[in-house]
């Protein structure tokens, strides 16, 4: 039996003496698309944070059963100086060629970089200047510099903020296709749960702690989605997938989402 990927041992976040996570008790299967889901304040950031080594945590978290993994990581968004001159291949280039930009780039390293864009489908890109970006073409152009690792773990926090169902739903689709052909482990957090119904083969649902983990037709069920949101959700099942539909419950609003 294949050893998890990733193993959360009673993992447990304080800060300024706030209590963001208590006791996270979680496992993340290997080769898994694994979507964290809760409401805002819920710890979801926070634990991908705890996972990259980003903030101190009390418990353990256990990586490749204790071999530790290759790391890729995809930030919501990054913050760049949109008047910076460069271009999608010289940011691609920045950490990995060893002579200065303003000499070029040698052709090894524009050969890599429109390798790794070719794989996101977005080699178009490679001559724009990173400050044109729209959101959803940023998103791509952070994959591919997330897949310059060669990662055996991919993390990404909300791939779909601030891009259209259109485009959420296309690069869902290219995860899909990169996870199964590099076979990485890919662990996210998304508020899209039509996008969770889809795309994840393991849902961790969290509100500070685990309320359920499994799969998506296991866990997104009306109870632990009541447990999570405090609304009233109507599950429909149409063409052997899971479509969720939030109904806000008598004298609450529903719907708005926040960073955690």
């Amino acid at each position: 039996m294949t050893a998890p990927a990733i193993v959360f041992d009673h993992v447990s976040v304080t800060r300024s003496g706030l209590g963001i996570l208590d006791q996270v008790n979680a496992s993340v299967p290997a080769g898994s698309c694994t979507v964290l889901i809760g409401p805002n304040g819920a710890g979801k950031t926070t634990l991908l944070l705890a996972l990259l080594g980003e903030i101190g945590y009390r418990g353990r978290i256990t990586l490749g059963g204790g071999k530790g993994l290759r790391i890729g990581y995809v930030p919501q968004k990054l913050m760049l100086d949109r008047g910076m001159p460069f271009t999608v291949a010289e940011f691609l280039c920045m950490g990995v060629q060893r002579r200065p930009l303003w000499l070029g780039l040698s052709r090894r390293a524009r050969e890599k970089a429109l390798a790794l864009l070719d794989d996101v489908h977005a080699a178009h890109l490679m001559k724009r200047r990173v400050g044109t970006l729209s959101g959803g073409e940023m998103q791509r152009v952070l994959l591919a510099l997330a897949l310059q690792q060669k990662p055996e773990l991919l993390v990404l926090d909300e791939p779909s903020a601030g891009v259209d169902f259109e485009g959420g739903r296309l690069f869902c689709e290219l995860l899909d296709d990169l996870r199964k052909s590099q076979g990485f482990t890919q662990i996210m957090v998304s508020h899209d749960l039509g996008m969770v119904a889809h795309h994840a083969t393991c849902v961790i649902c969290l509100k500070r702690r685990v309320i359920a983990q499994g799969s998506p037709r296991e866990v997104l069920t009306g109870d632990v989605l009541q447990t999570l949101f405090g609304m009233h959700m109507g599950l429909i099942c149409a063409e052997d997938h899971l479509h969720a539909m939030p109904k806000a419950a008598p004298g609450q609003n529903g719907g708005e989402h926040h960073h955690d």
